[in-house]
């Protein structure tokens, strides 16, 4: 069952022209839209579903600077600094709190790695503290946990993704971005090499320009066109709880759930590390590219398979641009959670927080987790083919830093002055393997 998202108006209609094509009504679809309509680009969103239908809005609603990896560090903090004028910039409610974020763990392996992004944190200036064990009993009051220490960063916050991508989506159309949902882009067409137009189910948009930000599904569209695109995923569960005692204001990661405080005063519940892979053909295809992620996380994985094998984002599929596509056909990825886990995951919050006794899960939903084999997004042009853009392979992380990876696309595909450099975020890297180093940090 997917989550509460607010819905958004759609355009009755595609309009013949426009100067982007953006598709994907996911955070990056979205942000891009609202950053280019407000410099006076014309944009369409084409979503196959409806806005912010599949992970913009299944992930924790955690906005994060803390334990990222240095190569995605700029875009946080850019992402932060967006986050904070938000609500009062689009005159609606994301849920964004500059609340704070805090992590415990039992492992001085944990420990370790804390205390060295901290050193790497500080040369960007960045608010972090290593907290002892005491330390972090006081920081989390009602915890009954035995940690060995933590780390918090206060001026990390906290939104709610059933309303911040809508809230976006709001504030793009208002700037003269056009969404269109229920509609899929089927193909792109090129003239003189370039890109010219896109396909949809509804009918040909002409353009000179067209971002892919189709989260899990951008590989698919971009094999079709021969273009390649290293991106795997992983089936995640989470849920939200009734109102519940305030033993938080922001969230809290341990080392097998973690807990994020919602404007209803319940609680957003994931569980660290836990997830299934969907054994499907296009995995098994880039297995090898993968092989050092899989080593790195597999201790959490579960397999199966499911929808993925025969019509999901990792099948092999064929069709045409005048007939019914894969993206069609699944209009909204939307796989079962897994029950299990969501009674582990009460169970543990309850054992670690007494004062949640009693505490019942509202609502739950499984998600598809897409990320590239050095878990850092692309965010890029592609240069074998002139007008082509990606923002995807979020690996996770897309929620958070959306609105600055939103600006950084808007920038490349304006030609204008980038707000980060964009050489850690390059398309290339998938192809030539330069800076496709070792999976980042979760």
């Amino acid at each position: 069952m997917s989550p509460p998202v607010r819905r958004v108006a759609s355009a009755d209609k595609i309009l013949s022209e426009a100067d982007v094509v953006i598709l994907g009504g996911g955070m990056a679809g979205i942000t891009t839209a609202w950053q280019l309509a407000k410099r006076g680009t014309s944009v369409v969103v084409v979503e196959k579903g409806v806005v912010a239908g599949e992970q913009s809005s299944r992930n924790w609603g955690w906005c994060r600077q803390q334990n990222r990896d240095p190569r995605e560090l700029p875009l946080a903090q850019l992402a932060i600094r967006i986050w904070s004028t938000l609500n009062e910039e689009t005159g609606e409610e994301t849920g964004f709190r500059q609340s704070g974020l805090v992590y415990a763990s039992t492992k001085q392996s944990d420990i370790e790695t804390w205390e060295n992004w901290g050193k790497i944190a500080r040369d960007f200036g960045i608010t972090t503290h290593m907290l002892t064990d005491s330390e972090a009993a006081a920081r989390l009051p009602g915890n009954s946990g035995r940690w060995r220490g933590g780390v918090y960063s206060p001026t990390d916050g906290r939104a709610e993704p059933e309303l911040a991508v809508p809230a976006l989506a709001k504030a793009a159309q208002r700037a003269g971005a056009v969404i269109v949902q229920n509609c899929a882009a089927r193909a792109f067409e090129t003239s003189g090499g370039k890109i010219s137009g896109v396909v949809t189910e509804q009918g040909l948009i002409r353009c000179c320009a067209l971002l892919i930000a189709g989260g899990a599904w951008s590989g698919m569209f971009l094999r079709h066109h021969g273009h390649k695109f290293l991106q795997a995923s992983v089936k995640s569960t989470s849920f939200y709880t009734m109102p519940a005692a305030a033993v938080t204001e922001g969230g809290v990661a341990m080392e097998d759930v973690t807990l994020r405080r919602r404007l209803d005063g319940g609680y957003t519940v994931g569980l660290s590390g836990r997830g299934q892979l969907q054994i499907s053909p296009w995995g098994l295809m880039q297995a090898k590219s993968f092989w050092r992620t899989f080593q790195t996380r597999r201790k959490g994985l579960t397999f199966g398979i499911g929808r993925q094998f025969l019509d999901g984002p990792e099948s092999i599929s064929r069709w045409r641009a005048d007939s019914i596509s894969p993206f069609e056909r699944t209009r909204t990825l939307d796989p079962r959670p897994d029950a299990q886990l969501v009674e582990r995951g009460i169970r543990r919050l309850t054992e670690i927080y007494p004062a949640l006794a009693g505490m019942r899960p509202a609502q739950s939903w499984g998600g598809m987790v897409d990320s590239t084999p050095d878990a850092i997004p692309v965010i890029s042009p592609v240069a074998s083919q002139p007008g082509l853009y990606i923002a995807s392979g979020f690996s996770g992380h897309g929620f958070g830093i959306g609105p600055a990876a939103g600006q950084l696309a808007a920038d490349l595909i304006r030609g204008d002055k980038p707000c980060v450099d964009p050489k850690p975020y390059r398309y290339e890297r998938m192809i030539d393997g330069t800076d496709l180093g070792k999976p980042g940090m979760l």
